[in-house]
């Protein structure tokens, strides 16, 4: 780059954007990288601060912002993502379908990690819609080294294994049972008021899921555990949602049953709260296929948001959800049940 004073600079080409910052008013690139300087734009270019501009002069191995933004973003992009025009040496990646957002943290820190180059995005195991902002990528000065561009790329590959930092897993058509369980319901003592609330969250999720079956059962694992089979098996569903008698109480039957399923239990207890009482499973059917199993503990009813909320996007994509990973939810986990939610705008679930 070669610094010239700015009533000199007509016909020279600009080596960057030259943006003018209003407060509460604007902030916006007057004259793009590339743009030739005229008589009028002088006037201008002062008023913005320069009293003098740099003029790009390509040097062997060295990038513009611009150049190395594109690196940076190919680090990032996947299937189902857009990306915007560089601007300003900034370019950020765009969902184009709804679906589970995953990150590959290690990819991101070895990037972020060289310094003069960033990549800002969201949280990984989160809700993404069509249209959501995914990443942002630039470098900080107005070039860099391209050697220092390649050994970025080559340790963030390494970390990756070749795949991109960032991937969209589109929402899968499901077919839900839901079984409730507990006398007082099947006997008609008090009305079901779980049911709808998980209606509800499955109605949050913008793609076609449909709810196949539902059963209410009085307090007996075994007609517990045929009614999941059931579903599973004969119906068709690709996910049983138990509610009810998840406690340690002794006639609180729901984890005996779904153990006695032969499904894989990840876990029966999340550090989440409310949701400690929340037990996951995957089942495989005969078909070797696999259905996801959640029994549900009573605070899902009554708490806006619980460790349903953080599981159930990604069993709506069929990701699977280890118990390393569970135990993770832990740092993030404590809802702060604040006077107005803005979950997922918020720290809850948000953990390593």
């Amino acid at each position: 780059m070669k610094q010239i004073k700015t009533e000199d600079a007509v016909g020279q080409v600009l080596g960057h954007d030259m943006t003018q910052i209003i407060k509460g008013v604007t902030k916006r690139a007057v004259f793009k990288k590339g743009h030739i300087v005229q008589e009028e734009d002088i006037p201008v270019l002062l008023s913005i601060g320069k009293d003098h501009i740099y003029v790009f002069e390509k040097e062997e191995g060295i990038l513009h912002e611009n150049e190395a933004a594109k690196i940076l973003v190919s680090l990032c992009k996947s299937d189902y993502m857009d990306e915007t025009d560089v601007s300003e040496g900034k370019i950020e990646l765009l969902a184009n379908v709804d679906g589970l957002l995953k990150v590959n943290r290690e990819g991101l820190y070895a990037v972020n990690s060289f310094g003069q180059m960033m990549v800002a995005s969201r949280h990984g195991n989160t809700v993404i819609q069509k249209g959501d902002k995914i990443c942002g990528t630039r470098i900080i000065p107005l070039v860099i080294e391209e050697q220092k561009m390649n050994d970025a790329k080559e340790a963030c590959l390494d970390k990756t294994e070749g795949k991109p930092i960032f991937e969209i897993i589109p929402f899968a058509h499901q077919k839900v049972g839901i079984v409730t369980t507990g006398n007082e319901v099947y006997y008609g003592r008090i009305e079901d008021t779980f049911t709808p609330v998980i209606k509800d969250k499955i109605k949050e999720f913008n793609f076609d899921t449909e709810l196949i079956d539902h059963k209410i059962c009085e307090d007996n694992d075994k007609k517990v555990t045929e009614t999941i089979i059931d579903m599973i098996e004969n119906k068709g569903a690709t996910m049983v949602i138990c509610t009810g008698g998840m406690s340690v109480d002794p006639d609180d039957k729901t984890p005996l049953a779904i153990k006695n399923t032969g499904a894989n239990i990840v876990s029966y207890g999340s550090p989440v709260l409310p949701g400690a009482m929340f037990l996951l499973a995957y089942y495989t059917k005969e078909d070797g296929s696999t259905a996801t199993i959640m029994g549900l503990p009573g605070c899902a009813m009554y708490n806006e948001r619980t460790v349903v909320d953080l599981v159930l996007p990604r069993a709506m994509a069929n990701d699977v959800v280890t118990p390393e990973e569970l135990a993770s939810l832990g740092e993030g986990g404590l809802c702060l049940a604040c006077n107005v939610c803005t979950f997922p705008n918020c720290g809850f679930g948000k953990g390593h």
